[in-house]
């Protein structure tokens, strides 16, 4: 499949940009279907503030080890129709499979 550059208006500063037929060839290699919709500039601001912002925190419950009985947290809430396991316990939990 023969490419060629592109012309592209960026969705967020709606000036014009080029995607470049090297660009094209590395979003068909890695299966992408859509073309970008920013220029490169706004894609940087775009990561830029999601990477200075807070990452959200998880809720932690804690909860007893079915295994070995210590006391542990986990980021969901249990529910009592599966065991929940610490970190360890989970570990051997995974290899013995």
């Amino acid at each position: 499949m023969a490419f060629q550059d592109k012309e592209l208006v960026c969705k967020d500063c709606g000036s014009t940009f080029i995607f470049t037929v090297g660009e094209q060839e590395f979003y068909a290699e890695k299966g992408f279907e859509n073309e970008p919709q920013r220029c490169r500039d706004c894609r940087n601001a775009r990561k830029a503030t999601r990477s200075n912002s807070e990452p959200r925190q998880r809720e932690m419950h804690t909860v007893v080890c079915a295994e070995c009985g210590v006391e542990t947290q986990v980021p969901f809430q249990p529910t009592s129709d599966r065991p929940v396991y610490c970190r360890d316990c989970y570990q051997n939990h995974r290899v013995a499979r």
